[in-house]
């Protein structure tokens, strides 16, 4: 039960890393720009870091749930 809700987190981190590594962009608006994106933050600088702070977050919990999935860590203390 609880490896199965893991699984569905890490998935979700999956899906939305790939969103936010698209909204980045490194000279122009990117594909931030076509929803209004830019207009949500009072300034660039304020988006792309808030941009980055999301992304490492769910980075970190996309890979920490890599390591504990993988490593079977949960079948051994169910089983």
């Amino acid at each position: 039960m609880l490896q199965n809700i893991l699984q569905y987190v890490w998935m979700g981190s999956a899906a939305g890393l790939v969103v936010l590594v698209l909204l980045h962009s490194p000279k122009g608006d990117g594909l931030g720009g076509i929803g209004g994106q830019g207009q949500l933050f009072t300034s660039a600088k304020s988006a792309e870091s808030t941009l980055n702070r999301v992304t490492w977050t769910l980075f970190t919990l996309f890979l920490s749930l890599t390591i504990v999935l993988s490593a079977g860590w949960l079948n051994r203390a169910a089983g």
